[in-house]
């Protein structure tokens, strides 16, 4: 009768012990003991991974840093990319409109009018001039304008770029995070061996770098 009397005792105190605060009391027989013991072996798990320990969460805060920081550095490679693609199109969009415009001087057989047209501004020839297009500047730094936008130099007459981000440009001579273009004439001596002794003749209009730069 006792021992059922315990066995029932244990089970009300059983159901109603916190397995993560688990502990013997003093009045408990070997047997109710050992039976406790063996409960807080299988509950050790459970007690013991409720949440992180705070190396578990520096390492976590450190792997998502050092994934913040690669996907930054891809995205701002990217985004550097896509602004050399966007000048290379206005580069070839005024290259096009200068074709035309050298076909109007053969046509009408006025070279001379060549001179004229490497003084002009190339944003003159477009049908529609790209909206980072600031305006025209007398000797200008590129502080004038905002950072991804086109000037026009009146002082030397070249169309210039200011780069919005330059992480893999090297600039030129001058060391400054800009590309300035201009007109040059390409002339040609003939193959005919009837015309070998007259001067070289116009063939073509370049728009080019004033001098030489590097992008990725």
């Amino acid at each position: 009768m006792s021992e059922q009397y315990a066995d029932a005792r244990y089970k009300v105190q059983d159901s109603r012990f916190n397995p993560c605060t688990l502990s013997l009391g003093s009045d408990e027989t070997p047997s109710h003991s050992t039976r406790r013991e063996n409960n807080a072996r299988q509950v050790a798990g459970y007690c013991t991974s409720k949440g992180f320990t705070l190396l578990e969460l520096v390492i976590v805060i450190a792997i998502i840093v050092t994934l913040m920081g690669l996907f930054m550095k891809r995205f701002m490679f990217y985004q550097e990319q896509a602004e050399k693609t966007a000048m290379v199109q206005v580069v070839g969009a005024i290259q096009s409109a200068l074709v035309m415009q050298f076909g109007e001087i053969q046509t009408r057989g006025k070279p001379s009018d060549v001179a004229a047209l490497s003084q002009d501004n190339p944003m003159n020839w477009l049908q529609r001039k790209p909206r980072n297009y600031a305006g025209e500047f007398y000797d200008p730094t590129p502080l004038a304008v905002a950072p991804g936008s086109w000037m026009f130099d009146l002082k030397t007459r070249d169309l210039i770029y200011v780069l919005g981000e330059s992480n893999y440009f090297k600039p030129g001579k001058d060391g400054r995070k800009w590309i300035r273009f201009h007109v040059v004439a390409n002339y040609t001596a003939s193959r005919l061996p009837s015309l070998q002794q007259a001067p070289p003749e116009l063939t073509g209009l370049l728009f080019e770098p004033v001098e030489p730069y590097s992008w990725f």
